[in-house]
């Protein structure tokens, strides 16, 4: 096969012939009709930003690696990509550049997509998909209207989350530490109408089935739990004099006879009723909005509050009870009322310290040196200062107080979730336009299927200040569904999370012009391998999982989750600190890719660390990477007159091929267990091997090993391993090539080792056959040179033989 390939290693070149190879071949194209297996590996999709960075570059090179290891093991492999086009750095960019963001978006994937070709990722592009496309939003709209049928989609005024820089709104999970998730901007609250997916729907089901995902990190399972936050405990009713009653959850209704005074969040109907009757507490809701909604601001930002013209009676003692508006409290969490019981609670008793509260310790602290008035005690004990409960153990208070309440008709067993719906209204331009009409006479009105897609102008200027969307006439002004009448669009886009919450489906049936989807969504889900960043855990992966169950009580596919094994890599740091423009240690993919090779970045990146652990950059590192590779390519061209095909273990059973087989059993099951970093160190030790066995012209060994070390290396260096696969004409593409099964007596060696000493301290070790007798060990030892040269001019005075372990010559 004369391809014009010579000695020295011209990465360019070998790359340049195997990606039109692929092409050619549709190599990566999976096959609707095959008889294997189907094995579906997606790697997160990326917002086009115009430039692979190493993030993306380790990220698409994991799974790009497992899509061809599953393609060597015989499946049906689908690797698709596509891009995440929507959203406010779309919006930034064009009016930093002055373009629009459709043709930022277009420049940038066309870029993006001929450097992800570069790095020879095995990509099925023929089901690519661009979320900004009408041709894709059109089934995100229709899939919205048919939760609009069932129920699971509602408009309301809410208190939200604004980002005062971007200038929309954010769902809480984009709400990091009272910042906006993009803009790092403080987070404001505001009070505004938008949509809602009712995630709460499936909340009892997004939970149990995370017991479901053996083959998912623990982390990211233990994060979604306790974002979903599943609570067991009371809900308690409270007499308000001269309002309506209000009602509180609480985890610990065994410190309800602690409980001092109640606490309501700045939007609560007792806050609300306050405001007209009281300056003081108007003044005190404006100078004192709440700016964050994270819990580890709320916890440890000062205690503020001002006391209602109103009392609450406690449910058990009667006990008269202040009501304070706290801006600890918020709606969005449980009633928005809170029962305090500062003994007990660390939050409760800073406020209560601070605005002179009594404080009634009910539960007996077993540590006293922990208690005390200075700091309350969140533990369980036994019940004090509690009336009949008193003597009770915290679990059987708990069950003996709930019960009480029952009987009395003042509260219940409870179980309550933190999770929320879902806000998916956004005010910006750049986004899925949400398929809703208001119509004066007809009230919102969902439009029609038949005039799907609503599209997206893509000839409005894009401004900082607010949607353009919002702006246009043109847009908004439209007709009823219903009536016919003049009506107007609902001005706001969907959150970008929409469009990431079932792409991975679409790319099944991406050709699928009549439907969201066909019948090659149940054979091709759920995706066997999704591999993306930790930081993903909740936002994403919670709104796919919600929405793949969706989606499944639609009909479109059977199964329960989106993601069989989830693998979330590390990030890549220089210098110690994660790739940034901001730290100025960026090092883009590109020029190192023109100097060394696709296949040497991809080595290092490999490497360099277990997948799933961060990775330390070295320009050394790459540098190793690219020698390696270059004597592998010298080495097998040069000798490739004397290679040929050997894929029989049992012809060679000779020690040193014993050794490889050995290293590539490990490295079979180390790419089982996604361990890569020790296959690139397994196919330098059988190299290692390799030269060692040149030294002793043995190229039936060798012809044996190099054909088993493409193999393995194939999924890692494509390109390289391609073409030598084809010069040394052991096939047409390696990736067609059949793994390599491995015998028990494939592993062990014919030989046994005996290890030699002088007097007792080792000398030597000598590789004998099994069946070698006493007398020829001793035949052999003594005339070995090395014993010889010890024994000098001393005489043997006796020999000693471990059978098959050691032999001891002593003089």
């Amino acid at each position: 096969m004369n391809m014009s390939f010579n000695e020295s290693y011209q990465p360019q070149h070998i790359e340049e012939v195997s990606q039109k190879y692929w092409q050619s071949q549709q190599t990566f194209t999976s096959d609707e009709n095959s008889n294997k297996e189907n094995y579906y590996c997606l790697s997160m999709l990326p917002y086009p930003s115009g430039e692979l960075h190493m993030g993306h570059v380790r990220n698409y090179t994991i799974g790009d690696i497992i899509s061809k290891y599953q393609m060597l093991q015989g499946k049906n492999v689908l690797q698709p990509m596509g891009w995440d086009a929507f959203g406010l750095p779309a919006e930034n960019a064009a009016i930093k550049n002055n373009i629009h963001p459709n043709i930022w978006i277009k420049q940038n994937i066309s870029n993006m997509k001929s450097q992800l070709i570069r790095l020879g990722y095995g990509i099925d592009w023929s089901r690519e998909i661009t979320t900004s496309e009408p041709e894709y939003y059109r089934w995100e709209q229709w899939l919205f209207l048919k939760m609009y049928e069932k129920g699971l989609v509602y408009r309301k005024k809410s208190l939200v989350n604004w980002d005062p820089v971007d200038n929309t709104v954010l769902a809480n999970e984009q709400v990091i530490d009272g910042k906006g998730w993009r803009s790092g901007a403080a987070v404001e609250r505001k009070e505004i109408y938008g949509w809602f997916i009712k995630t709460t729907a499936y909340q009892d089901e997004l939970l149990t089935g995370l017991e479901t995902l053996d083959d998912w990190p623990n982390e990211v399972k233990t994060m979604q739990k306790n974002w979903i936050g599943k609570s067991i405990g009371a809900e308690i009713e409270y007499t308000v004099e001269g309002q309506d009653n209000i009602k509180v959850f609480t985890t610990r209704p065994d410190t309800l006879m602690g409980n001092t005074y109640m606490a309501v969040a700045f939007d609560h109907p007792l806050a609300l009723a306050a405001l007209d009757a009281d300056k003081g507490c108007k003044e005190f809701i404006q100078n004192n909005s709440v700016k964050t909604t994270a819990e580890a601001d709320l916890a440890t930002m000062e205690k503020l509050g001002y006391q209602l013209p109103y009392t609450a009676i406690h449910p058990i003692s009667g006990a008269k009870l202040p009501i304070w508006v706290a801006n600890f409290v918020l709606s969005g969490y449980g009633t928005g009322a809170v029962m305090a019981v500062p003994a007990h609670d660390s939050r409760d008793f800073e406020f209560a310290t601070k605005y002179k509260l009594p404080i009634v310790n009910v539960i007996k602290n077993i540590n006293e040196s922990s208690g005390g008035p200075s700091e309350a005690y969140t533990g369980d004990g036994d019940i004090i200062n509690s009336g009949e409960f008193d003597g009770l153990s915290s679990a059987d208070a708990q069950a003996a107080i709930i019960k009480w309440l029952e009987t009395n008709s003042k509260g219940s067993k409870k179980t309550q979730y933190r999770l929320n719906d879902w806000g998916v209204s956004r005010q910006r331009y750049w986004g899925c336009p949400i398929p809703i009409i208001y119509c004066n006479d007809c009230g919102t009105v969902p439009e029609s299927e038949q005039n799907l897609p609503v599209k997206l102008p893509t000839d409005l200027a894009v401004t900082p200040a607010g949607s353009a969307l919002a702006q246009s006439d043109k847009f908004l002004n439209t007709k009823c569904p219903k009536c016919s009448k003049p009506a107007q669009r609902d001005p706001d886009t969907f959150d970008t999370f929409v469009d990431s919450s079932w792409y991975f489906l679409r790319y099944i049936s991406s050709d699928q012009n009549n439907s969201i989807l066909d019948g090659r969504a149940k054979s091709w889900s759920p995706i066997n391998q999704y591999i993306g960043g930790i930081e993903h855990a909740i936002l994403h992966l919670l709104y796919a999982r919600f929405m793949h169950k969706v989606i499944r009580d639609f009909g479109f596919v059977d199964s329960d989750e989106p993601f069989t094994k989830l693998l979330t890599q590390g990030m890549v740091l220089k210098d110690g600190a994660k790739m940034s423009k901001s730290k100025g240690n960026i090092v883009p993919p590109m020029p190192l890719i023109n100097k060394y090779g696709a296949d040497t970045v991809r080595l290092f990146i490999t490497f360099a660390s277990p997948p799933e652990q961060s990775l330390e950059w070295s320009d050394d590192g790459v540098e190793g990477a690219y020698k390696f590779l270059k004597r592998l390519w010298s080495f097998c061209i040069t000798h490739k007159n004397k290679i040929t095909i050997d894929n029989e273990p049992s012809k060679n059973h000779n020690d040193d091929v014993i050794d490889i087989n050995n290293i590539i059993k490990q490295a079979q099951y180390d790419y089982s267990r996604q361990q890569f970093n020790t296959i690139v160190a397994a196919s330098m030790k059988i190299f290692n091997i390799i030269t060692k066995l040149e030294q002793k012209n043995d190229f039936e060994s060798i012809s044996y090993s190099i054909y088993n070390l493409i193999i393995i290396l194939a999924p890692i260096c494509p390109h390289i391993t391609h073409v030598l696969w084809r010069e040394l004409n052991f096939g047409d593409n390696v990736l067609n090539a059949k793994w390599l099964q491995l015998s028990e007596q494939d592993l062990r060696s014919s030989n046994i080792n005996i290890v030699v000493q002088i007097n007792g301290k080792k000398l030597l070790q000598l590789s004998l056959p099994q069946n070698v007798s006493a007398e020829e060990v001793e035949k052999i030892v003594i005339s070995d040179e090395k014993v010889k040269n010890r024994i000098g001019e001393n005489s043997v005075k006796k020999f000693i033989y471990v059978p098959k372990r050691l032999a001891n010559v002593v003089i």
